[in-house]
């Protein structure tokens, strides 16, 4: 029992530090490496995309959520909206990192890790199909929208169409690749979940699309895992 209580202890130390090590190596990487601040953005995105492959090492649904829902509050607090000023000075070099306009983007982020969890933790690929359009299919929409993006078209906020079709590839190639990983400790098929994933980066594009500000961070995670999930079979 105290075991399995430090191993999830631990893995939960790890998530945090992975996390932190992240915020700090995208908050340097515009003046390291003199990539652009949206780059540093994304970079964060689709690196703290990757935590639902740590869920299935958990052994209670409760320590992913706990992971979670403290980087609400940190978000909040590094945000303009922060009633401490203080400590959104101190939270800077996260502050830096987040989107002029979309202010709350990453408290939306943390929120949706702390919600899917919470519903679907023994089902993380369930978690993935939410998160992982949102933090590679938005990033490769991002930038390839801004470089090569030409076609353009508004629905709510200003698109391009190569940025969209970079958005549904990115989402279904790194949902794909979750799969397979997740069908090494589950019991399902890939092929089974094809559909599912074609479904939900198509849902993710779409809903991209039509989303305004940051609020793609909360609306893209969730529509896209509920149609994976309806689409897999249901609870």
């Amino acid at each position: 029992m105290f075991g399995e209580f430090f191993m999830n202890v631990l893995l939960m130390l790890l998530c945090y530090l992975y996390i932190l090590f992240i915020i700090l190596i995208s908050s340097r990487t515009n003046k390291l490496l003199h990539v652009s601040q949206k780059a540093s953005r994304k970079f964060l995105h689709a690196m703290i995309g990757n935590l639902p492959l740590i869920i299935p090492f958990f052994t209670s649904n409760i320590y992913p959520v706990l992971v979670a829902a403290p980087f609400i509050l940190v978000t909040f607090f590094a945000s303009p909206y922060s009633p401490f000023k203080n400590i959104s000075e101190k939270l800077k070099g996260l502050a830096d990192i987040t989107e002029e306009g979309h202010y709350l983007g990453l408290v939306f982020y943390a929120v949706s890790y702390t919600f899917l969890p919470l519903f679907f933790a023994s089902k993380p690929h369930v978690i993935a199909a939410g998160i992982l359009p949102m933090a590679y299919g938005d990033s490769a929409a991002s930038i390839v929208g801004e470089k090569y993006g030409k076609r353009r078209y508004k629905l709510v906020a200003d698109k391009s169409l190569e940025g969209s079709i970079a958005m549904f590839l990115a989402s279904f190639f790194s949902l794909t690749i979750s799969l397979l990983f997740f069908s090494s400790l589950y019991s399902f098929s890939v092929l089974g979940k094809i559909f599912p994933a074609l479904a939900a980066a198509t849902v993710a594009t779409l809903v991209e699309s039509f989303t305004p500000l940051g609020f793609d961070n909360l609306t893209v995670p969730i529509f896209s895992a509920l149609v994976f999930l309806l689409l897999s079979g249901g609870i």
